[in-house]
């Protein structure tokens, strides 16, 4: 029975001749084809991942048959919008260096995505994640963000890649309400030039374990340098009297 169809690094124009795999495909591969239009998938019914990364796509649609996919990577296409995408099931969605600039309410209609990926894209601002609250990983590295917003919903956050963007200010980092955030990583912003970045970002963000490349104890925060300078003196040798 054949449950996974790898078609990549072809020259497919046209997706098609599909329909007698109905009953058994889950998992189907079309990489670094000459796919321009998403279609001849509506009665792959079991199909759970669909990978469509490097193709020639300009926008998302014809999905909404498959109720059943759990993974959509369409990564490195020119696709402009979020939009088409009403899959109850979805749990991952890649669709990184793109030409998406806004998110809007894209994002409605995934009531199970847990996790999203839009780096490399030109989105300027952060909306719409009211929409996904259940959000474990979200990556919006490589995109013209100069703000942390709109993200209080997060709570379920463990994840958060906002490298490579124009973030000045560290009270953005405040509007993160996650409860367990454990990565972040805010390297290639005009903040990360801080003498004291890593010292603010650990004492406002205090259960990360990891900042950028660099790994910390869970749960311990930074310190300010008068605790330093305290810790110092204890640490100094007792001249006997």
């Amino acid at each position: 029975v054949l449950t996974s169809l790898d078609l990549s690094f072809n020259e497919i124009r046209k997706i098609e001749n599909l329909s007698s795999l109905e009953n058994t495909l889950t998992h189907l591969y079309l990489i670094a084809n000459k796919i321009t239009t998403i279609e001849g998938l509506d009665r792959l019914k079991r199909l759970e991942m669909l990978e469509l990364g490097s193709n020639r796509l300009r926008k998302v649609g014809n999905l909404s048959k498959l109720q059943n996919l759990k993974e959509l990577f369409i990564g490195r296409n020119k696709i402009t919008e979020l939009k088409g995408l009403e899959l109850k099931s979805l749990t991952t969605l890649s669709m990184q260096s793109n030409r998406v600039v806004t998110i809007g309410d894209g994002l409605k209609g995934l009531p199970m995505l847990r996790e999203l990926y839009l780096s490399h894209n030109g989105i300027q601002r952060m909306e719409g994640f009211d929409a996904v609250p259940q959000l474990k990983v979200l990556d919006l590295g490589g995109n013209q963000i100069k703000k942390i917003e709109n993200i209080e919903a997060l709570v379920e956050l463990e994840e958060l890649w906002m490298n490579n963007n124009f973030l000045t200010d560290f009270d953005d980092l405040k509007q993160i309400k996650a409860r367990e955030l454990k990565t972040i990583y805010l390297e290639q912003n005009p903040l990360s030039k801080d003498s004291e970045y890593e010292n603010k970002v650990l004492k406002a963000l205090p259960t990360l374990t990891q900042l950028d490349a660099d790994m910390y104890e869970r749960g311990v925060e930074a310190k300010d340098d008068d605790d330093a300078d305290d810790d110092e003196e204890k640490d100094k040798p007792t001249i006997g009297k």
